[in-house]
């Protein structure tokens, strides 16, 4: 297993195998995806696409993005920290990415949502980020072995918890296959 933080292209690059593997089960979703940068990533290899974000704008600057790009993706507004009901549907998923972005009460949605044979890949801010900017808010930090723990469970590929430098920052990254 690889203990040194890899960037997004390194991680897809060297997991791209089991990154195949799992589209062929179902779409990929990249979750609170921003300008979906990592999701268009993947749809630039023939991946099923689907950014997921509550901001119209954030998902409009995707759409840009995309079509710049030259590929079709979905997307999907949604507010995934709002309502009762599960905002995922269940063992709908080939691959799971969520970068920056920490909803603990998401987890287990995320675990019902990725197929069996389905690969996370995740990566967000740990405790250990305050000192070198936002966030701040301990509610978006993960606690140490948090990751590790709520996924662990999963055949773990690649792990990494600590500092990533240039630019300096405290991270806790995993890819995993649900069993």
């Amino acid at each position: 297993m690889v203990e040194r933080y890899l960037p997004y292209e390194e991680l897809i690059s060297k997991y791209w195998t089991e990154t195949q593997s799992a589209l062929e089960l179902g779409p990929c979703i990249d979750l609170a995806c921003g300008d979906c940068r990592h999701g268009i990533a993947l749809a630039r290899k023939g991946a099923t696409v689907i950014c997921c974000d509550r901001s119209e704008r954030a998902l409009n600057n995707a759409k840009n993005v995309a079509l710049n790009a030259g590929v079709t993706v979905k997307f999907w507004q949604k507010d995934l920290e709002i309502g009762d009901e599960s905002p995922l549907p269940q063992e709908h998923f080939g691959v799971i990415l969520v970068f920056r972005y920490l909803y603990r009460r998401l987890f287990p949605e995320i675990r019902a949502a990725l197929k069996p044979g389905g690969l996370l890949i995740y990566e967000t801010f740990t405790t250990q980020q305050p000192q070198f900017g936002k966030p701040k808010n301990p509610s978006f930090l993960l606690r140490p072995g948090e990751l590790r723990m709520v996924f662990g469970d999963w055949r773990v590929l690649h792990y990494i918890e600590g500092i990533v430098k240039d630019p300096d920052r405290a991270v806790a990254q995993i890819v995993c296959k649900k069993s």
